[in-house]
């Protein structure tokens, strides 16, 4: 069982001041339990890849993060770089204010780049950070991430005061169909709380407590 819920798990250091020690740890961890990924500042995607090319874990990075307020042009350039250090997944952050001011047609063209930037390399998920919008405002960010072309839609940076619920996740799941995945992020420390995403239809996990879930302990990190 803990094989297969490793699989859901994006195992995640995204803290400002992470140190390679604490890198190299959650390399190890990730190698040792083969999660599906581990997720990472751009900084650190090189090494991670060199540490992990000869395993099945993808190096994630994120793209715009955490507040989605940097240009396209600037998310663009982010993501190439990800790419050509190694990452096979990134997970861009919306432009939330221009959705909250419904300028649909920006929030669209800034997450088409980034999908045409990772096109054939990557998979792009697209953080919406739930915890600053209300329902509609969740739904049109899921319809433009499908609209798009991204690959999944995401709760939540873990920065933005609240993390990913069950009802966000069945909200997110039922705008999207079974086209993409679902990522829920923010707040999961424990196995009972990722059964109910899964259940919820969340089909990736982002979580930094990964080790202790699938021991069926309870992690102490928000992120």
């Amino acid at each position: 069982m803990s094989q297969e819920l490793a699989k859901y798990i994006d195992h995640t250091q995204l803290k400002p001041d992470t140190t390679k020690d604490q890198i190299n740890r959650i390399v190890n961890e990730a190698r040792e339990h083969n999660f599906a990924s581990v997720c990472v500042n751009p900084y650190w995607v090189s090494d991670c890849y060199e540490n992990l090319k000869d395993t099945e874990v993808k190096v994630c990075t994120v793209i715009g993060f955490p507040l989605g307020a940097t240009s396209a042009t600037s998310k663009v350039s982010e993501a190439k770089q990800a790419l050509k250090d190694g990452a096979t997944e990134v997970d861009m952050v919306i432009n939330v204010g221009e959705l909250k001011s419904a300028n649909d047609d920006a929030v669209q063209r800034d997450i088409e780049a980034v999908v045409q930037a990772a096109e054939g390399s990557a998979l792009t998920k697209v953080i919406i950070e739930t915890s600053l919008l209300d329902n509609p405002e969740k739904v049109r960010a899921c319809q433009l991430a499908k609209q798009a072309g991204a690959d999944f839609v995401k709760t939540s940076t873990g920065f933005s005061g609240g993390g990913a619920s069950v009802e966000d996740i069945k909200l997110m799941r039922k705008t999207v169909g079974n086209d993409m995945g679902v990522k829920a992020s923010g707040g999961i420390r424990d196995l009972a709380s990722v059964k109910a995403m899964i259940d919820a239809g969340a089909t990736r996990i982002g979580a930094s407590s990964g080790v202790d879930i699938i021991a069926g302990e309870t992690g102490t990190s928000d992120y």
